[in-house]
């Protein structure tokens, strides 16, 4: 949800206008947008070699991890999940919020490695490679 919708809807809810605050920040969104839509561009153009480079790194260091096994369906899926995630990013950048990021990507991320018998420590290291690679924002 975006920060624009989610204070309408918590306004709404709570039968009231936004707040001086809140309209604040609707006039700090606005400003933004044009550096919000660089960062998603960047990112979306830049995905195949966040999810490869962080792949790379990630494997160096967790060389015995079931994404790293020789079984390709194994490591297709890993960088399938990774590339999602680094779309999620792009979303909540987007978005000029956070939070979908965290209930879908953080909660889901963690229920789905645990169904599967993955330590959420390696999806932790996952996710710390790809930050590593920079981009130019």
């Amino acid at each position: 949800m975006s920060l624009v919708m989610q204070v309408i809807q918590n306004s709404d809810e709570e039968l009231r206008y936004p707040t001086p605050g809140e309209m604040r920040m609707f006039q700090n969104f606005c400003k933004t947008g044009e550096r919000r839509i660089r960062i998603a561009s960047i990112l979306a153009e830049n995905e195949q070699r966040i999810v490869e480079r962080g792949s790379w790194r990630f494997w160096k260091r967790c060389p015995v991890t079931p994404s790293n096994s020789g079984n390709l369906r194994k490591t297709s899926s890993c960088q399938r999940d990774q590339g999602w995630y680094v779309r999620l990013v792009a979303y909540c950048v987007l978005a000029g919020n956070e939070k979908p990021l965290a209930d879908i990507g953080t909660i889901g991320m963690k229920e789905m490695y645990n169904s599967l018998g993955i330590p959420l420590a390696n999806w932790v290291e996952a996710v710390r490679c790809l930050k590593e690679e920079r981009s130019p924002f």
